[in-house]
């Protein structure tokens, strides 16, 4: 072999030698003196690492876990009243805090999870770096000891590689240092996470104890309201029951006479009536004046009197009117009839039309119609045109529906001329229109206001047939049983 080639070869293998290891330059040369290279090489173990992870994880579960129980507790919290809501105010604050603090742990896990697989990747490269650099000495050594023997090496030479060599062993004691600061990363990483790990299980014991009060605050609240509803419940149906026999009281309380007369007399309205018929020597004219009051079944409000009080007569004389016209009058305030209607089943009860705005601009009184006419064994008899009044008992006639008999043997508490005569208003002690009486021994009771017949008022009535229809109802009363003709 050629001396140079040799020489370059010796030069590039002791390079390589004094780069990795370190060696005595006075004993290079000597054949009987073994070589031998040493390097001791530290690596930091990362399963505990990865085992703490895996720890920190179930700690991570098991927060999870206690807040949704919390979060649960929570709305159940919200729904208490006074103390109890100030109360679960204080743990949905102490909560959302430590949901805040839970978070900001979980991040922290996050990253120093991120921290300690860098480290490991880190330690991982070093680790191969220094296993090939252990090979590669390993190597030199053995080349070097084959090629010691033959090779001869000049003093600067030696200078050259053993200053490359000090670089060497620098930039070899740079890596040990990254090594130890890469593994004293890791403990820090792990003190941090054990940190975490303790703070975990704190705010879970806090987050237990959170939800169990929570839960018990949810509770009472919850009884406290069924509670309340139910006393709700039972003071709306007290309540209730309280109107209804009030209403109950009011409406079954009799008034005494002088009050339902006296009534009367505040809310009396006057009727006119004229009607028109031709005669022997022209046209005659009929008035009729009378007294009345405004009643009501709770939708229609008619004015009510007896036909003989009218200008109107059952005959059968079938004469027709040329005209009728009337007005109703209540104190300064007075109103145009507009139509007259014969009452069912009895036409001598004569209703006439008035509507909410009229009754109002009236200002009289609107009775009502007795739903309840036998709830009294007497009644208040009203003479409207004699001014006399008085307390009369009434019986059922069974063989005339619709028909109360005055009992002449009771009657009591009479003011003034009494002699009770078809036309008289009968009142219900409650002060409820009872009926009229059809002759001066019943009383027709008024129960509906539905109509046999109807006259609509005007200057030229000749068209409406109104002798035929007076004709037609005079044989219905005729037809009617004698002791109520």
């Amino acid at each position: 072999m050629n001396r140079s080639i040799l020489i370059v070869i010796c030069d590039f293998l002791l390079v390589s030698l004094l780069a990795f290891s370190s060696v005595d330059i006075n004993k290079v040369t000597d054949q009987k003196t073994p070589k031998s290279l040493t390097m001791e090489m530290a690596t930091n173990q990362v399963d505990a690492g990865k085992d703490l992870t895996a720890v920190m994880r179930q700690a991570l579960d098991e927060e999870r876990k206690n807040r949704d129980r919390l979060i649960g507790e929570l709305s159940k919290l919200r729904d208490t009243s006074g103390h109890q809501q100030n109360l679960l105010a204080e743990r949905e604050k102490a909560l959302t805090e430590r949901e805040k603090q839970i978070d900001s742990f979980q991040q922290d896990l996050r990253s120093r999870e991120q921290e300690t697989l860098q480290l490991q990747q880190e330690q991982t490269n070093l680790a191969a770096q220094l296993a090939g650099a252990q090979a590669s000495i390993q190597g030199l050594r053995t080349q070097l000891e084959n090629t010691a023997t033959s090779a001869s090496v000049s003093q600067g030479r030696l200078q050259e590689l053993e200053a490359e060599r000090r670089r060497q062993e620098e930039r070899s004691a740079a890596l040990q240092a990254q090594l130890t600061n890469l593994q004293r990363s890791n403990e820090v990483v792990k003190a941090e996470q054990q940190r975490l790990a303790s703070q975990l299980q704190v705010a879970e014991v806090e987050k237990r104890n959170a939800s169990e009060q929570v839960s018990r605050l949810n509770e009472e609240v919850k009884v406290q309201r069924e509670e309340k509803a139910k006393l709700t419940e039972g003071v709306k149906a007290l309540a209730s029951r309280s109107g209804e026999l009030a209403k109950e009281i009011r409406d079954n309380r009799p008034l005494a006479p002088n009050t339902i007369f006296n009534d009367f007399l505040s809310n009396r309205v006057q009727a006119a009536f004229t009607a028109v018929r031709p005669g022997l020597f022209g046209e005659g004219e009929k008035r009729a004046d009378t007294v009345t009051v405004l009643i009501s079944d709770g939708t229609n409000n008619f004015a009510l009197c007896h036909v003989q009080e009218t200008p109107f007569t059952f005959s059968t004389s079938r004469q027709d009117f040329d005209a009728i016209r009337g007005q109703l009058r209540h104190g300064a305030a007075q109103i145009p009839v507009r139509s007259i209607s014969f009452c069912w089943p009895d036409p001598r009860a004569v209703l006439v039309p008035v509507a909410d705005a009229e009754a109002k601009q009236l200002g009289a009184k609107v009775y009502r119609v007795s739903q309840a006419p036998f709830n009294f064994q007497d009644a208040v008899l009203v003479g409207a045109k004699e001014g006399y009044y008085g307390e009369c008992r009434f019986q059922i006639d069974q063989a005339t529906p619709g028909y109360l008999k005055l009992d002449n043997s009771f009657i009591r508490g009479i003011f003034g001329k009494f002699n009770p005569s078809r036309g008289d208003l009968v009142f219900s002690r409650t002060g409820e229109i009872l009926g009229m009486m059809a002759n001066n021994t019943y009383c027709m009771m008024i129960r509906n206001f539905d109509a046999t017949a109807t006259f609509h008022l005007a200057k030229d009535m000749r068209t409406q047939h109104t002798g035929e229809t007076l004709a037609r109802l005079s044989g219905f009363i005729q037809g009617l049983p004698t002791k109520l003709q």
